[in-house]
């Protein structure tokens, strides 16, 4: 194990972009859904509809949450319409399950997702057995990644320490509020994240291969 993360006993990795390549695109279909969900709820063409979608991304932290806050929105209703997508775009990744298995410790999965989304992708991965659980969008109260309740949150739900805690995600700005609470960070910067970062205090480690980052972290050279 890397010096520098032997404290670490509590692994806890984002979901979609993180644990598979961005290169699946598995997203664009979740995003074609929320877009075609929105232009029906709305009664809104798909231009607008889309337009709406990003407004609310940004300006809420999910779709999801604009969506309630404007609309009053069922979450239930929108999560299982938009996340009724093909999974056949991913692949097992048994290098990246054995690996995982070899970190010492706990092993988590935070989603602004939720549990049977994330179940389904994790079983696609051949990842199904490897985590010990998954704390989804309704564990969090459906307030999502990155507000920091959804942090101590966490940390609360699974007695965690955050000095002993190290969180891994594709989007950096997710991994400002673990920093502040004292997790040890890691960006997978794969290019789903299209920002750049002047300041990068919060971010420890950056990779575009979570596989063979943990690799080198169980085998330094």
């Amino acid at each position: 194990m890397l010096a520098s993360l032997s404290p670490i006993r509590n692994w806890i990795f984002d979901l979609d972009n993180t644990l598979y390549p961005a290169r699946a695109n598995l997203f664009a279909q979740i995003d074609a859904r929320m877009t075609e969900y929105i232009a029906r709820r709305l009664n809104v063409d798909e231009e607008e509809a889309y337009s709406v979608q990003k407004a609310y991304f940004f300006g809420h932290g999910t779709t999801l949450n604009g969506l309630m806050a404007e609309h009053d929105v069922d979450p239930d209703d929108f999560l299982a319409f938009v996340h009724d997508v093909e999974m056949d775009v991913l692949e097992d990744n048994a290098p990246l399950a054995a690996t995982i298995a070899r970190l010492p410790g706990r092993k988590i999965v935070f989603t602004n997702g939720d549990a049977r989304y994330a179940g389904r992708v994790l079983d696609r991965l051949g990842l199904g057995a490897t985590f010990e659980a998954v704390h989804d969008i309704h564990a969090m109260g459906l307030v999502p990644k990155p507000d920091p309740a959804c942090y101590r949150g966490i940390c609360a739900a699974f007695a965690i320490d955050p000095a002993a805690s190290l969180f891994v995600d594709d989007m950096a700005r997710n991994l400002a509020p673990a920093k502040a609470i004292g997790m040890t960070t890691v960006w997978v910067d794969n290019g789903s994240e299209q920002a750049s970062y002047a300041a990068r205090d919060f971010i420890d480690f950056t990779t575009d291969d979570i596989t063979l980052w943990l690799n080198q972290v169980l085998e330094p050279a």
